[in-house]
């Protein structure tokens, strides 16, 4: 019986029926794992760079490096994402839908953010007062209404001569301020007075009333407009020296007075001119007896016109050039001694402006004036003029206010002209706590009277210290305390010393 014999050729018929089993047994076993190496090999072939077409018959072509198909690794992986991500970037934004842009924009930059090194506090604020802090008004249509009532309790002793007087009192004193609130233009209308009840003891109650109003017109050009108005009520002063000697009651005076002025800046120069109106009524005087004394001899209206030009040599200092004349016309012409008062006046004076904010504000001027009268028995009176107001604050919290004015008071007097007054004020408030104020005010008036005179000069100084404890927005408690001296050099000097506690309410 024949056998088969093992040999290492194979016959054409059997090589092929193996080769196809083998075939037919891998598609069967791994689809999955020819299709996978397929695509990345055609992935490698794509990003690479492209190779040579070898001829047909090269044989360099059919070498194993180049005929069989490479495994794809990491190197091959990160190539191919990095050249995605160059061309997305480079050639259109990231978005949210293409691979990578979640990717925070600080990883992309070179200088990235730093944190802060410490926590940064705000900015501090100017610290606020009670005393100095305004309070919110009531509004009333387009304005704003701020009223101020105080009420206090007080004790006077006056002194003249040999003859002393006291007295306790009430006084209501009171405030309020009436502004627009209006886009263009402004009114202002400013309501002050005093009322005084005596309780104990005799003298003379002191009332006052005063308003004053003023709308500011704001005109084309740099232009600035103002009509003002104003009316005063108060009793003559026992020590002024128009009043009657020896009246139990001294005359009540009127003040009516109107103004209007225009002002304008040129550039570099800055003009104004004004003219005020004033219209003096008084009313009887009554003596120790009962008696009147008729005064409307005194009644007068007068009239004052103004210019004044300045130059700016910066915006915090404007020296200027102001002249004034007026008219002076009693009802009476002639009074009830005989003598005609009516008369003219004139003056001029060179200053300086000052403007440097909250530091110092304020004028400083010097010149001469004069004032002349209808009747030649009366002798002119003349003087050189010194007017100073400076609002000065030398460091925070404290103001000082100094004055230095210089007028021509007219007298009733028989045979009398008038007389220079010369007046310095100075007040010092400081901020002693953030709710607690102290205020210090004195003054020096010296009555200069004409050398042909029969009356001698006169000085007055006046003192007085006060302490405002703010309760609350709306509320102070007040103290003062005053004293004031008149001296003369042929007669006796009077003395005045007065103190009081009250309570002031704001609103």
């Amino acid at each position: 019986m024949a056998h088969w014999r093992n040999t290492s050729s194979l016959t054409p018929l059997r090589a092929a029926c193996v080769a196809v089993s083998a075939a037919l047994g891998c598609v069967a076993l791994q689809p999955g794992h020819a299709q996978a190496q397929s695509t990345q090999t055609t992935r490698s072939a794509a990003n690479s760079p492209a190779a040579p077409i070898s001829p047909i018959g090269d044989d360099s072509a059919n070498t194993d490096d180049a005929s069989a198909p490479r495994a794809a690794t990491a190197d091959d992986d990160a190539t191919a994402t990095s050249t995605t991500a160059a061309k997305t970037t480079g050639d259109q934004p990231v978005s949210d839908e293409t691979t990578g842009s979640i990717l925070d924009e600080d990883i992309l930059r070179l200088n990235t953010r730093e944190p802060a090194l410490d926590e940064r506090l705000p900015a501090r604020k100017p610290d606020a007062y009670v005393s100095t802090e305004e309070t919110p008004g009531i509004r009333v249509g387009t304005f704003v209404l701020r009223p101020t009532v105080t009420q206090s309790v007080n004790a006077e002793t006056q002194r003249d001569g040999d003859v002393k007087q006291t007295r306790g009192f009430l006084e209501t004193d009171f405030l309020a301020t009436l502004t627009s609130d209006w886009a263009l233009h402004q009114l202002t209308i400013t309501t002050q007075g005093a009322w005084q009840q005596n309780f104990t003891g005799e003298g003379e109650e002191q009332p006052d009333f005063k308003i004053n109003g003023d709308l500011r017109l704001d005109l084309p050009e740099d232009t600035t407009a103002h009509l003002t108005g104003g009316y005063h009520f108060y009793r003559e002063d026992t020590d002024d020296p128009n009043a009657v000697q020896d009246a139990d009651k001294q005359s009540d005076v009127q003040e009516l007075s109107v103004g209007a002025s225009i002002e304008r800046d040129f550039g570099i120069l800055r003009g104004s001119t004004g003219i005020d109106l004033t219209r003096t009524i008084y009313s009887d005087a009554t003596l120790s007896d009962g008696t009147t004394v008729n005064l409307s001899d005194r009644n007068e209206t007068s009239g004052t016109l103004r210019g004044r030009i300045g130059y700016e040599l910066s915006p915090a200092l404007i020296p200027f050039l102001e002249a004034n004349v007026g008219k002076t016309i009693y009802d009476d012409t002639v009074d009830s001694a005989g003598y005609r008062r009516s008369g003219q006046s004139y003056g001029a004076k060179v200053g300086v402006e000052v403007d440097m904010g909250e530091k110092l504000r304020g004028e400083v001027g010097i010149g001469y004036e004069v004032a002349t009268f209808d009747d030649d028995r009366l002798s002119d009176i003349d003087a050189g003029v010194i007017d100073a107001h400076l609002l000065w604050s030398p460091l925070r919290g404290t103001d000082i206010d100094f004055g230095l004015q210089t007028s021509i008071q007219p007298s009733t007097t028989a045979g009398e002209s008038g007389y220079v007054s010369h007046a310095l004020t100075t007040t010092v408030s400081h901020q002693l706590r953030d709710n607690l104020v102290g205020t210090f005010l004195g003054g020096i008036t010296l009555r200069d009277y004409p050398s042909d005179s029969p009356t001698n000069d006169e000085t007055v100084y006046t003192t007085s210290a006060g302490l405002t404890w703010n309760i609350n927005r709306y509320l102070d408690l007040t103290t003062t305390i005053g004293y004031e001296v008149t001296s003369r050099k042929t007669s006796a000097d009077s003395q005045q010393l007065r103190a009081g506690v009250g309570l002031k309410l704001k609103r």
